[in-house]
């Protein structure tokens, strides 16, 4: 039996190197060289076209290169029964963190303002940020939600959360569900989004939802691109209720050259790049899941297909 594997061409080698290195006896085969798709077993995927994968049916599970698997999950042809596994790695935790970290604390000291003046070449200093009411709030309390919670306590910033079912994550007071939506946003200085992409959260970061932030709001979005309305955020940042987004993600990717995105002076965006998998570290968990399944063991970290992540 063997692994069907879908990434770019540059890691394709890496991926071959380190799966073999690590399970010897699978073999391990290019997407465009599936060869008998009886064969397959496991599929390893970034992006999968419709009906891509119903192709394998002896297939046992799909594996995510990435921590989402809404770009699994979405297709309608998905075969029936089949595990979806997400890819929960330290390591992807860790740079998530580390970016939510970052872009909190560059809004948190007016960096898009410093950045503006610098460019016309004014002196204009600003007031000092009071730590105490700058309070960050986190959309996702999963595992990178919940990691980047614990990374930004040390800053003394106030910290919320708000997830669809109710959680209990020290120094984090916590909303849950549409009826704690509303007060969640109603406090929070600096919006975090770190949801799954579903039906129910997609277009989420819209007009609605920053109308219900304080004025001079910051966003972060290092989620997904379709959870973020375009045109609601201009709108917000350019009547002076928004101060400031740092995004890393949108829709469709790469962004085209002619949105207004790249030229707008209070936002700062990055190419999709705040959690990066690292084949590494990355193939050591797929790696234990397969073992796991030979075992008869179930893989960590199933994907719900009724929840969509």
């Amino acid at each position: 039996m063997a692994l069907v594997l879908k990434c770019g061409r540059d890691e394709r080698a890496e991926w071959r190197s380190e799966l073999h290195r690590l399970l010897p006896d699978m073999e391990v085969r290019p997407w465009h060289q599936a060869g008998d798709p009886d064969d397959i077993e496991f599929a390893l995927v970034w992006k999968p076209d419709a009906g891509e994968l119903r192709r394998f049916a002896n297939l046992r599970a799909i594996f995510s290169l990435g921590a989402g698997v809404d770009h699994i999950m979405n297709d309608p042809d998905l075969p029936p029964g089949v595990p979806v596994v997400r890819l929960i790695d330290p390591e992807l935790t860790r740079q998530m963190s580390e970016y939510v970290v970052l872009s909190a604390l560059y809004l948190h000291r007016r960096m898009p303002a410093y950045a503006a003046a610098q460019k016309d070449g004014r002196w204009r200093p600003l007031p000092a940020p009071d730590t105490r009411s700058a309070s960050v709030g986190i959309m996702g309390l999963g595992v990178l939600g919940s990691d980047a919670a614990e990374k930004l306590r040390p800053f003394g910033l106030p910290l919320l959360g708000w997830s669809r079912r109710p959680k209990d994550i020290e120094g984090v007071r916590c909303f849950h569900g549409a009826p704690g939506l509303a007060p969640f946003l109603a406090e929070t200085g600096i919006l975090v989004c770190l949801l799954a992409l579903t039906p129910e959260t997609k277009g989420i970061l819209n007009a609605k939802t920053f109308a219900s932030l304080p004025r001079g709001a910051g966003v972060i979005n290092c989620a997904r691109g379709g959870h973020l309305v375009d045109e609601d955020l201009i709108e917000a940042l350019d009547s002076g209720h928004l101060s400031g987004a740092v995004l890393d993600v949108f829709d469709p990717e790469p962004l085209p050259e002619d949105h207004p995105f790249w030229r707008h002076p209070q936002i700062t965006l990055t190419p999709h790049v705040a959690s990066l998998t690292l084949v590494h570290s990355a193939a050591i968990i797929i790696a234990e899941n397969i073992r796991r399944m030979r075992k008869g063991e179930a893989p960590l970290a199933i994907a719900d297909p009724k929840a969509g992540y």
